[in-house]
């Protein structure tokens, strides 16, 4: 390892070290050790400290012990050719930069409060699932800015069609790449892939402190062990397919450019604890040999127009890109991505026009493959701005295809169609909204193209069971009209074949362990009245998926011998869940949230827990950012249940197993429901009315509090009591 790059990675990470120290000094002073700090949203206290020293910081006090740990880890002789030294001073820099940023929000000026880019647990858990599922196969740290917005636009497409993560933190000589993208009409957001965490250098340790909940979370590590750093450590190396790019030069002719260089190192040092390897255009000395990363640690000089795959190839991510015979760019990165009125070229449905999307099967002499007919106006063939009705109708054929996969791929479309660069969707069926924006007309998007990417996706997603697909797209107002009559004929009968079945009626269910690449011991048994708990994946998704790939994470699961037909427990799927968690789980009740429930990962979009003095449960999604009842917010539980661990008294759910008659049925379901957020009632309202009329109380939705009824277990009581609540006369739960 270079001397060089050594001795100016730990003087960056003494300034940092001292500039944390300098300001902690100060806001105790001023405000006393007992001051409260902490970033919002998260049960990990300040995460990164949590995880790299085991010390839980949650005051300016006990702040001074992580600190006071930072400074142990500071060389204080000549290193040598020694590589541990400088790891520890990069531990050091990125415990000095959190406290920091924590310091910023801890500062009582409001102004400050809004310039904290910490992503809370919510964002974490709400992005899991894309990280596990392979839609998120990377995550790069963008430190700093490349020297024109142009260069910016091009790493931040081509990170995005790769559909890999970017955190923007940092500047170079007062660039940020955040404003960069702005002053380019770049949307940065999670949807987009593209998520600002702060100008300043210290901001992109959130960018680590993502990485280490990502093993505290999904990975179930404690740091409450001797040697949980380094399991946390080698959790990220193995399973967070992390990089850094760092962009752009700094001076190093001023001792303000030096230090900001050093800053840079020191954190780039701390990744490398993490396995992290940095690639930079600056030309500063490498470390190429493998073994603190999986390949290279630290790759220099490197042009920005080929930065990005150098990354890829550093880090070694595997990728599965497609390539869409379409003329704009194509990824994950975009689906978030919206098309403003201004921007926009043309219009389908929203409130304007009809607009809807239907897949159907069909026999194999049906269809004929790669046929694309548009019938009416293209989009070149009207004024910018207009809204024409919109019918996209897919026939797919194939062999091995099944009636009951229909509804699997249609709900495809939307994810399809807006990964393209330039095309905004929404909805399904029949309320479907979608716009084209100038940038990609300007481009040559037409609507051939629609049609285009949409038998390329579903040929490379589904190509074990669909072997011809060819589109029909519709502009025509009477043709859209008519078509849409037969549509919404076959989304009724669709509704009532899949609502009507339960899982009595069948002797298979599936397994879903996608979440094990990051949660090794969890495993999800999904069943025709109970989804996964990340709400993206139903029975009939999971049946489609093993069609498709027979070795892959949702395999059948033979039901086997009834042991327990109340609490939802059979023989055949105990075995295989002793199987397929590694032996860590030897039983499960699907229907009971005290009986040996379902495990979690972390992905799940609701958790129901206990309220012991209301004899009920409790739901609260990862939307609600309050406090609950019981006096946990959701990130604090969630701290608790995920991981791939059994927890008595809490659950992890998708949001539409709360409408389902299997819903804790063990425990009496809707029934036992005492308190839940106003908007999730609200949203779920429709369901969960017609599990109280089938439970013979239509009025039971009233009687549920919500956070506008009560915010503590007394409050809670005592409006139960004035409803009446069947909860508080219901067997007791212990």
């Amino acid at each position: 390892m270079s001397n060089i790059i050594a001795d100016l990675a730990i003087r960056g990470a003494r300034d940092w070290v001292d500039r944390a120290r300098q300001a902690l000094t100060t806001a105790t002073a001023q405000q006393g050790q007992a001051h409260a700090l902490g970033f919002p949203d998260t049960a990990y206290a300040l995460p990164l400290t949590l995880a790299l020293t085991g010390l839980s910081v949650d005051s300016l006090g006990t702040a001074n012990d992580a600190l006071e740990a930072a400074e142990r880890l500071l060389p204080t002789a000549d290193i040598g050719d020694n590589l541990a030294p400088v790891l520890d001073a990069g531990r050091a820099a990125l415990i000095a930069e959190e406290l920091l940023e924590a310091l910023e929000i801890c500062n009582p000026d409001q102004a400050k409060r809004s310039s904290c880019g910490f992503p809370g647990d919510a964002a974490l858990r709400s992005q899991g699932i894309k990280l596990v599922d392979g839609r998120m196969p990377g995550v790069a740290a963008c430190v700093g800015a490349p020297p024109t917005r142009e260069a910016a636009v091009s790493i931040a497409r081509e990170l995005q069609q790769r559909s890999i993560l970017a955190f923007l933190a940092s500047s170079t000589e007062g660039r940020s790449m955040t404003q960069q993208l702005a002053t380019e009409g770049v949307e940065t957001t999670w949807d987009t892939f593209l998520v600002p965490l702060g100008e300043r250098a210290s901001a992109a340790v959130h960018a680590l402190g993502f990485a280490a909940r990502a093993a505290m979370m999904f990975g179930g590590i404690k740091p409450d062990s001797a040697d949980a750093t380094q399991r946390i450590l080698d959790y990220c190396k193995e399973r967070v397919y992390a990089f850094v790019l760092a962009l752009g030069s700094d001076d190093l002719s001023t001792e303000d450019g030096l230090g900001q260089a050093c800053e840079k190192l020191a954190t780039a040092a701390g990744a490398l604890n993490f396995g992290f390897p940095t690639i930079t255009d600056a030309d500063i000395p490498q470390i190429l040999e493998h073994g603190i990363c999986k390949y290279e640690a630290v790759v220099s000089g490197v042009p920005l127009d080929r930065i990005v795959q150098r990354a890829i190839e550093v880090r070694g991510l595997k990728l599965e890109v497609t390539e869409i015979p379409i003329p704009v760019a194509y990824g994950a990165g975009f689906e978030g991505e919206r098309v403003r009125k201004a921007q926009m070229h043309v219009e389908f449905g929203g409130n304007r026009t009809d607009a809807f999307e239907l897949l159907r099967g069909k026999p194999m002499d049906a269809v004929v493959d790669g046929h694309i007919e548009l019938i009416g106006p293209d989009i070149d063939a009207i004024p910018p701005g207009e809204a024409l009705p919109f019918g996209v109708l897919v026939d797919v054929a194939g062999r091995e295809f099944k009636e009951a996969f229909e509804s699997v791929l249609e709900r495809r479309i939307h994810e399809f169609a807006s990964w393209a660069n330039g095309v905004f969707h929404m909805g399904q069926r029949g309320t479907v909204w979608a716009r084209i924006s100038h940038e990609a007309f300007a481009s040559g998007f037409r609507l051939r193209h629609y049609g285009e990417l949409l038998i390329a996706k579903l040929r490379n997603e589904f190509g074990a069971i669909v072997d011809k697909i060819q589109v029909t797209i519709l502009t025509e107002p009477d043709a859209v009209a008519s078509r849409l009559a037969e549509a919404k004929a076959v989304y009724q009968e669709r509704d009532e074949r899949i609502q009507g079945m339960l899982d009595e009626d069948t002797d298979t269910y599936y397994s879903c362990t996608l979440c094990q690449s990051y949660a090794p011991d969890h495993v999800c048994i999904v069943t025709p009245e109970r989804p996964g708990l990340c709400g993206a994946y139903t029975w009939l998704d999971c049946a489609a998926s093993y069609e498709m790939n027979p070795h892959g994470p949702n395999q059948p699961v033979p039901k086997g011998r009834t042991l327990d037909a109340v609490k939802g427990q059979w023989a055949g799927v105990n075995d295989f869940l002793a199987a397929a968690s590694n032996g860590a789980l030897r039983r499960f009740n699907a229907y009971s949230i005290i009986d040996d429930p379902m495990t979690s990962c972390g992905c799940f979009e609701c958790i129901a827990a206990i309220v012991p003095e209301a004899n009920g449960v409790m739901i609260v999604d990862r939307e609600f950012a309050g406090m609950t009842p019981i006096g946990m917010t959701f990130s604090t539980m969630a701290g608790e249940i995920g991981g791939g661990i059994q927890t008595p008294g809490f659950l992890g759910v998708g949001r539409l197993y709360i409408g389902s008659k299997k819903f804790i049925s063990a425990e009496g379901g809707l029934k036992r429901v005492v308190w839940m957020p106003a908007a999730l009632k609200e949203d779920l309202r429709v369901r969960l009315q017609e599990r109280a009329n089938d439970a013979g109380m239509p009025d039971l939705l009233d009687r549920i509090a919500t956070e506008r009824e009560a915010a503590t277990t007394d409050e809670l009581v005592s409006f139960l009591e004035s409803v009446r609540h069947p909860a508080l006369t219901m067997a007791s739960l212990f």
